[in-house]
């Protein structure tokens, strides 16, 4: 599918452009600042279909990928509503904040980003999910494969399997349903203790699911 990814110049935007062109779908990276998208875009045409665009041009893919800092969250996406409706919106977003003892959880008064961001696109289908994969495994066109599991959470059942099976253009990795929309907060929260263990093992430590086939 044409997937495209709204901030998709950082880090995580970056990894998941790898790991989607190279499986094959059509990726276009959006930006505040197309020419810069365009430049970044430039940097993985060898590994498959990859343009830059706006934000707006993005929001044109068949699917939407957001993820952007929280803080330009919400005014991001009412900028969109229109270009987003009738999409599935994958919300990655990680309401965090920083500070001399490590990261901790942000408080959003519609219990989290995915739920702001279903709020704010009364058109779209949010599917929260990609928060806990390392964007440095991502991008790293040395890694072969991440072993580890995606938590996708929603409430419409073929737009949460659309996103599980996008979830394996990362090799080794499973889509997983988490629960509806409403258990998003932890999901992001959990994000945060990640941090804090990665920074301490020096690692790039995900998450697995035990007991499934």
């Amino acid at each position: 599918m044409k997937v495209g990814i709204l901030g998709g110049t950082g880090p995580q935007g970056r990894g998941l452009t790898r790991r989607f062109a190279a499986a094959g779908h059509e990726v276009v990276i959006g930006s505040r600042a197309a020419d810069r998208a365009q430049e970044v875009a430039a940097e993985y045409a060898a590994v498959g279909a990859v343009t830059g665009a706006g934000n707006a041009g993005a929001a044109a893919a068949d699917l939407v990928v957001v993820t952007v800092p929280y803080e330009g969250h919400a005014d991001l996406l009412r900028a969109l509503a229109d270009e987003l409706a009738g999409k599935i919106v994958v919300d990655c977003v990680n309401p965090l904040g920083f500070d001399k003892q490590g990261p901790y959880v942000l408080q959003v008064a519609a219990g989290s980003a995915a739920q702001e961001a279903q709020q704010i696109l009364h058109g779209s289908t949010v599917v929260a999910a990609f928060h806990h994969v390392s964007a440095v495994l991502l991008d790293d066109p040395t890694v072969d494969r991440i072993e580890g599991d995606v938590l996708v959470l929603g409430e419409d059942r073929e737009a949460v399997q659309t996103v599980c099976d996008l979830a394996t253009a990362i090799p080794g990795a499973r889509g997983i349903y988490a629960g509806r929309l409403r258990l998003a907060a932890q999901v992001e929260a959990l994000t945060a203790n990640l941090i804090a263990i990665n920074r301490r093992y020096k690692a790039h430590a995900g998450l697995q699911i035990t007991d499934l086939p």
